[in-house]
């Protein structure tokens, strides 16, 4: 079962709680193809994307990842007051849920590293890849499953090439853990339209930009 397309932009959230349940070939395929029908840069396709599932050198790469996860996890945890929250409050469920992601990471069914080919500086190369990563996260809505994307690899980045032998040229541009959620996908809370979106200078209000009937925002 599949879902319309706005439908899906407007529903896709960061998933980081999975169900042991596996991704089938078939639909993990699907997911890939989406994202190499992203746009690059002069259509070049200057990205590889390499997917960790269950061997054993996909073991080893995420018993890497996963430290390098929750090492990071833990300092952010300090560095933004995690701890300090009421038990019941959106900042301490955001805490558990990370805390769940980084404990697990290991066990997660699949591992999208999307890696790019440098040409240009981070700001221009992200154009052609973080689109298709995009992609993916919708295709993998659309089929029941979820992901997130991350950049916790980023201080394992070397060994983590190194393993999967990935050319040096190449720059891992991102994680994306995904598998079949344990919560929900549904409408994301977001600030209101009016206070994203300007017309002709900044600060200038577009008054035709309108959040639809019934719209949620965040606190």
């Amino acid at each position: 079962m599949t879902i319309e397309l706005l439908e899906g932009l407007t529903t896709t959230r960061a998933i980081r709680r999975y169900t042991t349940d596996p991704v089938s070939e078939d639909h993990l395929s699907t997911m890939l193809f989406a994202a190499t029908r992203a746009p690059t840069g002069s259509n070049r396709q200057a990205f590889r994307f390499v997917v960790l599932r269950s061997s054993p050198k996909a073991q080893e790469a995420k018993a890497l990842l996963g430290s390098a996860f929750r090492s990071n996890w833990e300092a952010k945890r300090r560095a933004d007051g995690y701890d300090e929250t009421e038990p019941d409050s959106p900042t301490a469920r955001v805490r558990r849920a990370l805390q769940e992601f980084v404990d697990g990471f290991e066990s997660i069914p699949v591992v999208v590293l999307p890696c790019i080919l440098p040409r240009h500086g981070q700001l221009i190369d992200g154009a052609s890849i973080y689109p298709a990563c995009q992609n993916l996260l919708l295709a993998a809505r659309a089929l029941g499953y979820g992901g997130v994307l991350t950049g916790w690899h980023s201080s394992v980045e070397d060994q983590l090439k190194t393993l999967c032998s990935i050319p040096k040229a190449y720059s891992v541009a991102a994680t994306i853990p995904i598998g079949v959620p344990k919560g929900n996908h549904g409408p994301v809370r977001r600030k209101p339209i009016q206070r994203l979106v300007f017309e002709d200078e900044w600060d200038q209000p577009a008054q035709w930009a309108m959040d639809p009937p019934g719209t949620r925002f965040t606190g």
